[in-house]
């Protein structure tokens, strides 16, 4: 049987398909009944969905990360298409295709893994190319990377999105150091490398979008320079002498600075160059994915607009075409 996938959803159909659960939540209506509010996706995008008149038990019948099958209809609701469901049951992952509900496949990492590594080998500095290979030499680091999100909603949401997200900002990177002479183009390179390896424990692996107990409790900022202290243990001793204090300090400070702002949980506003430049490409990548995704992802409606981003506060332009 045909899938139905989310990008061929049109107002006012009857639907009975498998989809992914990326959120959920129970929430009361102005009388006080409890409604369940779920975002669904596929490989081609995701949508919002409800389910009225429910009580807390449906969430032991699935969890985020589950794939569900639903039956319901689909209605416009404020330029946006929506699954009301009226019917939901968890599906095994051994009865669906994983490539029905995975944005990037396992070649597309492999290239972009192979991309990491080669940006890096470029690295001339002895000491930040000792760094480098340290975690690419480590298989269980680079499994990680390989699979992480570099975020839970908001920007390459999904597994493998963290390695995406770096290999674009090293791309970026190389082209900033080359504009902006005065650079360090080895420490941004590393800098860009390093800034989020703490989400390869901040989030749980596979499907599921969710924090681990040290992501909630401490950060990917903290578990970021508890991973670059480890590894720069392991380079003095393999290089036998230790690792230039002034240069692990401008590392260090890559790490707590990169959100750029404090009220976007940045310990230290940035104060070098490597470190404003490294906070503007992060800036740069995660604000055009999430628009990207946005963009490309809401079910297309006669609407050249997309449906409300909260995270943006605004909606997107698509044009004249959508839709079509």
């Amino acid at each position: 049987m045909t899938r139905k996938y989310v990008n061929q959803l049109r107002p006012e159909e009857n639907i009975n398909e498998v989809y992914l659960v990326t959120s959920r939540q129970l929430r009361p209506n102005r009388n006080g009944a409890l409604y369940l509010q779920m975002r669904l996706s596929d490989r081609t995008g995701s949508l919002d969905a409800r389910m009225w008149n429910v009580d807390e038990s449906i969430l032991n019948r699935f969890d985020v990360g589950d794939y569900v099958r639903v039956e319901g209809n689909t209605q416009l609701f404020q330029g946006a298409i929506q699954l009301i469901v009226s019917r939901l049951q968890r599906v095994s992952p051994t009865e669906v295709e994983a490539a029905d509900f995975s944005l990037v496949n396992t070649l597309e990492i492999d290239r972009t893994m192979n991309q990491i590594a080669e940006r890096l080998r470029g690295i001339t500095n002895p000491f930040l190319r000792a760094l480098a290979d340290a975690f690419l030499l480590d298989e269980q680091f680079m499994a990680k990377l390989a699979e992480s999100p570099a975020a839970v909603s908001f920007h390459h949401a999904y597994p493998g999105g963290l390695a995406i997200h770096v290999a674009n900002m090293l791309a970026l990177a190389s082209t900033v150091a080359t504009l902006y002479p005065t650079v360090d183009g080895d420490l941004l390179m590393a800098g860009v490398f390093l800034h989020d390896i703490g989400k390869t424990e901040e989030f749980s692996g596979g499907q599921e979008l969710a924090y681990t107990d040290a992501g909630q409790l401490i950060g990917h900022v903290t578990i970021g320079l508890e991973m670059l202290a480890e590894a720069v243990a392991k380079v003095e001793k393999l290089l036998g002498e230790p690792f230039p204090e002034e240069l692990l300090l401008r590392l260090k400070h890559m790490l707590v600075s990169h959100h750029g702002e404090y009220e976007f949980g940045s310990v230290r506003l940035p104060m070098t160059l490597e470190a404003m430049a490294l906070h503007c490409i992060d800036y740069l990548d995660s604000r055009m994915a999430a628009c990207v995704e946005r963009i490309q992802g809401d079910p297309p409606v006669d609407n050249p607009w997309t449906a409300f981003f909260p995270a943006l506060n605004r909606k997107f332009y698509r044009g004249t075409q959508a839709g079509s």
